[in-house]
C-alpha cells in the first residue's frame, strides 16, 4: 500500500491539519469508522462514489454520493467498505476548520457525508477528482487539492484565536461552562458560536474528544486496565465510560479491536 502524507503550507495551516493520499486496500471488507468529531474532504479516485451503511448487518449501501464529498464531524460511528479506499485523496480539517472553506453553519453536514457539487455548487466536485486523477504523482495530487481549498475560502484565511482556545480547552476535558465564561460569553451565545463553526455542540464535541483520549489510552501490547484508563481521560467512574464508549462505537470496550495500533479509528466488523 502506497501512503503520502503532509502538512499543508502556511495559509492553510491553522484551517488543516494534514493532507493525504493512499492506494491500495487498507482493510478488508467493511468497518466502522469511530467518531473524531472533525471533518474530512475525501475524494475517491477509484470509483465516483461511497458507500455508507445504517448499520453493521445493512444488506445494502444505505447512501451514495459522488466520488468528492465533505465528511462532516460525527459523533457517532459510520460503517464503511474498504473497497472504497483503494484510492483516496483527503484533507484532515482541524476542528472548526473546514467552516472556512464552505458557507453556511457546519452543522449542516455534521454526521453527514455530502457531495462537494451540493456545497461548491455547479460540477466542482466532480472537476477537482478529474484534476486529482490527472495529477501524475502523489504529491502532485496534495498540491491540487490544496490549490482547490485556497481558491475556495469564503471568509478570509485568518485564525481565529477565540475558537482554537475554546477547542483546545475542550479537548483537554475543561467544563463547557468554564470555558464560555473565558471566552467572554453566555452559555448560548457561546454554544451558537461553536456549533456554527465546529459543526457539534460544544458538550457534544467534548464528549467526543474525552472518548479520542480514551482511545488513546488503550495500549496495544499488553492487557488494558479499563477502570484506570476510564479515570484517566476523565470518566466519573467505568460504568459511565462503557455507556459512553457503547455509545460512541457500537461496542463495549472488552470487544474493541481495531484494524492496526496505528489505526485506531477503524474497526472491521468480523
Amino acid at each position: 500500500m502506497q501512503y503520502v502524507s503532509r502538512a499543508p503550507g502556511a495559509a492553510l495551516a491553522p484551517f488543516v491539519r494534514h493532507l493525504g493520499y493512499a492506494e491500495g486496500v487498507a482493510g478488508d471488507g467493511r468497518e466502522r469508522a469511530l467518531p473524531t468529531g472533525v471533518p474530512q474532504l475525501l475524494v475517491n479516485l477509484a470509483e465516483d462514489r461511497f458507500r455508507v451503511y445504517d448499520g453493521a448487518g445493512d444488506p445494502k449501501a444505505a447512501e451514495f454520493v459522488g466520488g468528492a464529498a465533505l465528511s462532516g464531524p460525527q459523533s457517532g460511528a459510520r460503517v464503511i467498505d474498504t473497497a472504497d479506499q483503494r484510492e483516496t485523496v483527503w484533507v484532515a480539517f482541524r476542528p472548526g476548520g473546514a467552516a472556512a472553506f464552505f458557507a453556511g453553519p457546519a452543522d449542516r453536514t455534521s454526521e453527514r457525508l455530502v457531495d462537494l457539487d451540493a456545497l461548491w455548487g455547479g460540477h466542482a466536485g466532480a472537476d477537482l477528482r478529474e484534476r486529482l486523477a490527472a495529477a501524475p504523482t502523489p504529491r502532485a495530487k496534495l498540491d491540487v487539492v490544496e490549490t482547490a481549498l485556497v481558491s475556495r475560502a469564503v471568509r478570509p484565511l485568518r485564525a481565529d484565536p477565540g475558537l482554537e482556545f475554546a477547542v483546545g480547552e475542550l479537548h483537554r476535558g475543561r467544563p463547557v461552562a468554564q470555558v464560555a465564561e473565558r471566552c467572554g460569553l453566555t452559555g448560548r451565545a457561546f454554544t451558537r458560536r461553536f456549533t456554527d463553526n465546529v459543526g457539534l455542540t460544544p458538550k457534544r464535541f467534548a464528549r467526543v474528544r474525552r472518548f479520542q483520549r480514551a482511545l488513546a489510552a488503550i495500549p496495544h501490547d499488553r492487557p488494558v486496565d479499563w477502570a484506570d484508563i476510564a479515570h484517566r481521560t476523565g470518566y466519573f467512574d467505568q460504568a459511565h465510560f462503557v455507556k459512553e464508549f457503547r455509545a460512541f462505537t457500537g461496542l463495549v470496550p472488552s470487544a474493541y479491536r481495531p484494524r492496526s495500533a496505528t489505526t485506531r479509528n477503524h474497526v472491521p466488523l468480523c
